[in-house]
């Protein structure tokens, strides 16, 4: 631009700039490649990948949020796209990759309107008036769970962990994830919630999946620390440390000078006499079970040991705090604090081999826990099984907490796509455009499943609106290729999952849709001056730097 006297003013410098429909284009395209990278792992029939990070670690999982996460995307609007699948996962704990795939086709059907010249602003209007009324229409086609259904809990979990490695008739996975949530269930004000934090799970190399079990009271995968110490203790009293078994160091910085032989013996006397005095401090409280967060002294071990005394070191915080909820023992800061009274109990704490490594077992403790013992060939599979479990736990917990659920197969989108069709007809404005598109995106659902079990997809989508007439339950069977009834084929998801993949979609689509202008600076921002003033604005008098700008630095006003 040209200023007074036709002196140059620059307005924008070392910025990228893209404005109006080439800025929309660019985002949409960005956010579909997104969702078309997980596309085919979406259903039973969905396939893996194979992700290697900048380290050389392998992740092999069709799970849709765990590749999105491990994707190094750059484009900002495909990190929108990223962040409203963990928003998915955060809140209900499955569906990510039916966000990820519905937001690319609602953008997808978006750009179709917008070549037809409606604005994005009614576009953006039609798809809120949409997702408003896919909510109140799932809702209306949802059925109850009965609270005690426990065939009917593990047929969710079965259908959350399709096309994963926890998916074979052997496998006692899904029985295992309902019997977990179970044990996790609390009560307040007559709701139930479901609590992470109880759910205790171990994982250990060796054996095959089929050699999971559940245990009775906690699992830590750590040994005893000295060889001395008893490697079974009956009606045991358990010491919850946060804070080190050694010497403890002076809060100030000091300095000791040791001129002889005689003042160093003394010196190391004096520190065995403090490390005794801590483990003293152990013993005297009655414990006879120790498991310490930080470290354990060599010489402190000895005294625990010939005081009968089985410890463990560096129990990570997550595993103190199952112990404390388990065993009612109070996680001590200070070992000047530690008390009788801050003691828990367990009726056996043993250290047994399991596999090729030692882990100990709390069981007989004074709340009642249970623990999965995942295992698995290699470590690629154990990861793989645990993300199997986390989005089956999650499953089971919604249904348990809401007692809705829906039918799955594809079910909802295409009675949705059918009812939304309806409802676009009785709106008046260029919204029914936006309804439209809107209603068509939700078969991507269905279609995916269809394609990706090898199938036609718009026989099978066909298919299923023929059959939605009688049957508003109908759904594609991934395995056999028929339409059936999903309740009773016993296909089912959580209401919850349906309504917050439907909202979170929408969200990511219309947030790309409102953009019209993108600014990205090119350059990194300039160093500053040492006075902490950017180049160019030390002495406004010279008026120095940008010129026409009074010294101003680069890509401000």
């Amino acid at each position: 631009m040209a200023g007074m006297g036709g002196t140059p003013v620059i307005i924008l410098r070392d910025t990228r700039r893209e404005s109006g429909r080439d800025a929309i284009s660019n985002n949409i395209m960005a956010a579909r490649a997104v969702a078309n990278a997980v596309r085919s792992t979406m259903g039973p029939k969905g396939m893996d990948k194979l992700l290697v990070d900048s380290i050389g670690d392998v992740t092999i999982t069709n799970d849709g949020v765990t590749i999105l996460k491990e994707m190094d995307v750059q484009h900002p609007a495909a990190k929108m796209l990223i962040e409203a699948a963990k928003t998915q996962d955060k809140e209900v704990g499955d569906g990510t990759t039916t966000v990820a795939v519905l937001a690319g086709e609602l953008l997808k059907k978006a750009e179709v309107l917008l070549d037809q010249k409606v604005h994005p602003t009614m576009i953006v209007q039609g798809y809120r008036l949409a997702a408003e009324k896919a909510v109140q229409i799932v809702k209306s086609i949802a059925v109850d769970a009965p609270e005690n259904d426990r065939a009917l809990l593990v047929k969710i979990a079965e259908t959350a962990m399709t096309g994963k490695l926890a998916e074979s008739p052997d496998n006692k996975m899904a029985s295992y994830a309902v019997d977990l949530v179970l044990n996790a269930i609390e009560t307040y004000n007559g709701k139930k919630n479901f609590d992470m934090d109880r759910v205790n799970v171990e994982k250990k190399v060796g054996e095959s999946t089929l050699d999971s079990e559940i245990l009775e009271g906690i699992v830590i995968d750590k040994e005893i620390v000295h060889q001395n110490m008893p490697r079974k203790v009956a009606n045991a009293k358990i010491a919850l440390l946060s804070t080190p078994i050694e010497s403890k160091d002076t809060e100030n910085k000091t300095e000791v000078q040791i001129t002889s032989s005689t003042q160093f013996q003394q010196f190391m006397e004096h520190e065995k006499m403090r490390i005794k005095e801590a483990a003293d401090k152990v013993i005297a409280s009655g414990a006879t079970v120790v498991f310490c967060q930080k470290g354990i002294d060599d010489l402190a071990q000895h005294h625990l040991a010939n005081a009968g005394v089985l410890a463990l070191r560096r129990v990570i915080k997550k595993d103190l705090d199952k112990l404390a909820k388990a065993t009612g023992a109070n996680i001590v800061t200070g070992l000047d604090e530690l008390k009788p009274s801050d003691l828990g109990t367990a009726a056996l704490v043993e250290e047994k081999r399991v596999g090729s490594g030692i882990m100990t077992f709390i069981t007989g403790t004074k709340n009642p826990s249970a623990t999965l013992l995942l295992r698995g060939g290699t470590q690629q599979v154990l990861n793989g099984l645990e993300r199997a479990l986390d989005d089956a736990l999650h499953a089971v917990a919604d249904v348990v907490e809401d007692s809705k659920l829906v039918a799955g197969g594809g079910a909802p989108e295409i009675e949705l796509a059918l009812r939304l069709r309806e409802y676009a007809a009785t709106l008046k404005g260029r919204e029914q455009l936006a309804v439209t598109k809107f209603a068509e995106a939700m078969e991507i659902v269905p279609k995916t499943l269809a394609e990706n079990a090898g199938y036609d997809a718009i026989d099978k989508v066909i298919e299923l609106k023929n059959k939605h007439g009688a049957d508003k339950n109908a759904g594609l069977d991934a395995y056999t290729g028929e339409i059936q009834d999903m309740l009773k084929r016993g296909i089912v998801e959580p209401l919850r999952v349906k309504i917050q993949a439907i909202l979170s979609a929408t969200d990511a689509a219309c947030l790309i849709l409102r953009i019209d202008d993108v600014l990205a600076s090119t350059k990194e921002p300039p160093a500053r001056a040492p006075g902490g003033m950017p180049p160019g604005m030390g002495g406004m008098g010279g008026m120095g730097g940008m010129p026409g700008m009074g010294g101003m630095p680069p890509g401000m006003f």
